[in-house]
């Protein structure tokens, strides 16, 4: 359940400026000014996620359109709510935590009208984060690029510019967690629209992070099994069942040369690789229709 409270804002923006927001009151008088002063025709939009501090009281007195989850639902159900209240054409996405920079907004929109479908804020590596932040995010760039054959740049960034059209496509596959900006990011790829990078420095962020390291982390690493199976599970599926057949075969041999018979744990091995296979095989066909256009 959510509800909307609207201000005075265009009817029909050109932009909309959507930011997740949860007990963000320490950072909000800072940021909405900015932001307002900035972009003073642009469709403003909070999406409090069950806050229980100020937040909500704060982002009306400002002036913004404010929707209100009655409970935490996470940071990509803010994203979908956010994007089904929007009248722009065109969304940008971004933290209320005042790491990202408003002032990187109008070159993300640039090169958006210039023929991308969607634009990402690519942080550079003096961004504010951990070392094995940057390392986790340097792996997932690195095997998203692989899998997709395609220069991924920034692959979690959550500060992103993008046609609220294409995005709307894709909605009912964003997850409500953190791993939104991946499933939109591989979605895209695969749908064959066109993704643009900007270089942008992520500011170091105001309070506490709501990002836990070791739930987040173990959550993160689904991310990896998310990459291939939505773009392409065979990619993933087939290197796992031709290692199980190159063992089962390998001991076949050796069995076989050292004891002259063939045993079950070879077959186990081979019959594991078909399996793996076919699985992959039907993997492939679900997300196909996954990615059939719903006009």
């Amino acid at each position: 359940m959510l509800t909307v409270k609207e201000s005075a804002v265009p009817s029909t923006p050109e932009l909309s400026i959507i930011l997740p927001c949860y007990n963000e009151a320490n950072n909000l008088p800072k940021f909405l000014p900015k932001l307002r002063e900035a972009f003073s025709d642009a469709e403003i939009i909070i999406v409090d996620d069950g806050s229980t501090d100020d937040s909500c009281s704060i982002a009306q007195s400002h002036g913004v359109k404010i929707i209100s989850h009655k409970h935490n639902m996470g940071n990509g159900a803010c994203i979908k709510s956010g994007a089904r209240a929007a009248n722009g054409k065109n969304l940008v996405f971004m933290d209320a935590d005042g790491q990202h920079n408003p002032a990187d907004i109008p070159a993300m929109l640039e090169k958006l009208h210039s023929g991308y479908d969607m634009v990402v804020g690519a942080r550079a590596q003096q961004s504010h984060a951990s070392l094995l932040r940057r390392i986790g995010n340097g792996f997932y760039n690195w095997l998203a690029s692989h899998i997709a054959r395609f220069n991924i740049q920034d692959l979690t960034s959550g500060f992103r510019a993008v046609n609220a059209k294409r995005f709307r496509e894709f909605i009912h596959l964003y997850p409500n967690g953190f791993s939104y900006p991946t499933t939109c990011t591989m979605a895209f790829i695969r749908s064959g629209y066109q993704i643009g990078y900007v270089p942008i420095i992520a500011l170091k962020r105001g309070g506490k992070s709501h990002i836990r390291p070791v739930k987040d982390g173990l959550r993160f690493l689904v991310i990896i099994f998310k990459i291939g199976t939505l773009f392409s599970p065979l990619k993933v599926f087939i290197p796992i069942s031709l290692l199980h057949l190159l063992v089962g075969v390998s001991y076949y041999f050796y069995t076989y040369a050292t004891q002259g018979r063939f045993t079950n744990m070879s077959a186990i091995f081979i019959i594991a690789s078909m399996l793996i296979f076919l699985i992959g095989l039907v993997s492939e066909q679900i997300t196909a229709l996954l990615y059939q256009r719903k006009d």
